[in-house]
């Protein structure tokens, strides 16, 4: 089976595939590693919101590796170039201001810090999520590999954790608590640039849409199911709507780290076709569990640990690990296998390869 192939009727529960697909992502000391070892060139994407970046790039590298996958997203519009504050500290495209530390980029202000009516959040100018440019590198990728691979459009960042980035975390989970009326007007502003960022990329022609946020602390939600379900659910079924309407066929993807277990029938509800990442070591992430409670109404992507396990750089246990989760997530089909989360520099390359060839060698039906 081709790439595109075996990941369709893995993520669409549509009989078995070949074998257990494979995605990962990479960080920027892992990227440059491998383009050399490779002699290939990186291709970078600058995404709207830094932290996604090295989910859409490397695209070339990445498939080289084995991924069955590209992902692709936004970038900065072509009239946008970050603005230095002082130091290392730029101002991107929603006016955060950036830094870059030894993992991710970190907002170190939030435009919207100061706000404390609906007035102050009407004022706030989003960026156009259709702007010239901004799609120019989904294309060229998906022109290249989509006939292929499996194409997911990634629209992380969804509506929680983009309002709160927004305001602050503080300040919005306080406002959640208060009932600000604040707080629906810059819901209202969120879900339309997501819904039209999602919409574009389904119309470039991407296979799976990756919606998502982080919920979960490594013990429980980060706020209560029924808070969640009163501010968020709706929305995304709203947009959920919205983009079935551009292609019923295509695949919805929820993200959310954390032990986010009390919510998963919210996203059967809701139309999600795949959970991720299916974090380890959290409660209500056991693989049996997951399987025989849920395997039936929705396929699962990710299960490997990266906390602990991959930076470990125990080979024997990391190929035990993936045997495992393949014999049990990949039971009957329905499973994508990925790490948690980009793989950071604290794991060393040929770890990352022993990774992808215990995929090859135990994801075989």
């Amino acid at each position: 089976m081709t790439p595109k192939e075996r990941t369709r009727r893995a993520l669409g529960r549509d009989g078995i595939p070949d074998r257990v697909p494979i995605q990962f992502d990479l960080c920027r000391s892992l990227i440059d590693h491998f383009a050399r070892e490779m002699r290939m060139q990186p291709e970078y994407a600058c995404s709207y919101y830094e932290d996604l970046t090295y989910r859409i790039s490397a695209n070339g590298i990445r498939t080289a590796l084995g991924s069955d996958v590209v992902v692709v997203g936004g970038t900065i519009a072509s009239d946008f170039q970050p603005t230095v504050v002082e130091g290392d500290i730029t101002l991107n495209e929603f006016g955060m201001k950036m830094r870059p530390t030894e993992l991710y980029v970190e907002v170190v202000e939030p435009p919207l810090k100061g706000a404390a009516c609906a007035q102050d959040i009407e004022s706030y100018k989003f960026p156009d999520p259709c702007a010239p440019g901004r799609f120019d590198a989904a294309a060229d990728v998906i022109a290249a590999y989509g006939e292929d691979y499996f194409v997911i459009g990634d629209c992380e960042l969804s509506l929680f954790e983009l309002a709160w980035q927004l305001t602050g975390l503080g300040k919005y989970i306080m406002a959640m608590a208060m009932q600000e009326d604040w707080l629906e007007v810059l819901s209202d502003k969120v879900e339309y640039w997501t819904t039209h960022i999602a919409i574009q990329l389904v119309r470039l022609g991407v296979d799976a849409l990756w919606f998502g946020e982080d919920l979960g602390t490594q013990t429980s939600t980060l706020m209560s199911p029924d808070m969640w379900r009163n501010t968020f659910k709706c929305r995304y079924v709203r947009m959920f709507k919205h983009i079935k309407k551009e292609n019923p066929d295509v695949i919805i993807i929820m993200h959310s780290d954390g032990a986010v277990a009390p919510l998963l029938g919210d996203f059967i509800e809701m139309g999600v076709n795949v959970y991720n990442p299916v974090q380890p070591s959290v409660p209500g992430s056991d693989p049996e569990t997951l399987k025989q409670r849920y395997g039936d109404s929705i396929a699962f992507f990710g299960g490997i640990d990266q906390q602990k396990l991959l930076p470990s750089g125990d080979v024997e246990r990391i190929r035990d690990e993936i045997k495992y989760r393949c014999d049990v997530l990949g039971r009957n089909g329905g499973f994508l296998l990925a790490p948690g989360h980009i793989i950071q520099a604290d794991v060393a390359p040929e770890t990352v390869r022993a990774m992808i060839q215990a995929a090859q060698d135990f994801g075989r039906y």
